[in-house]
């Protein structure tokens, strides 16, 4: 696989999990391409997933190795802490489904 594939697969996958998960703070749904968070975790699941379907532990896992920043940085929380349960279904769904794809 080239380097240009790669990057285009990892844009790919970054964009399906922009649109289709979000964080909820205090109601509010900001999906993670608004909050650049999306190509990270594609970054992150990229490897997993030349393998396999990563498992719900290792969806949390990641999740919960991704910081955060709010107030500027004065405070960092794990992403898995501010994502509804099911966003956390639907990042599991999307990465089963792009699997299928690759």
């Amino acid at each position: 696989m080239t380097n240009g594939s790669r990057t285009q697969i990892i844009e790919s996958l970054a964009a399906e999990i922009g649109d289709k998960v979000y964080i909820d703070i205090a109601g509010w749904h900001l999906y993670l391409s608004d909050a650049k968070l999306h190509l990270t975790l594609a970054e992150k699941f990229y490897p997993i997933l030349i393998e396999e379907v990563p498992s719900e532990g290792q969806v949390v896992e990641i999740l919960h190795d991704v910081p955060v920043k709010l107030g500027a940085g004065r405070k960092e929380v794990p992403l898995i802490d501010l994502l509804p349960m099911q966003c956390q279904i639907d990042l599991i769904e999307v990465l089963a489904e792009f699997k299928q794809q690759i």
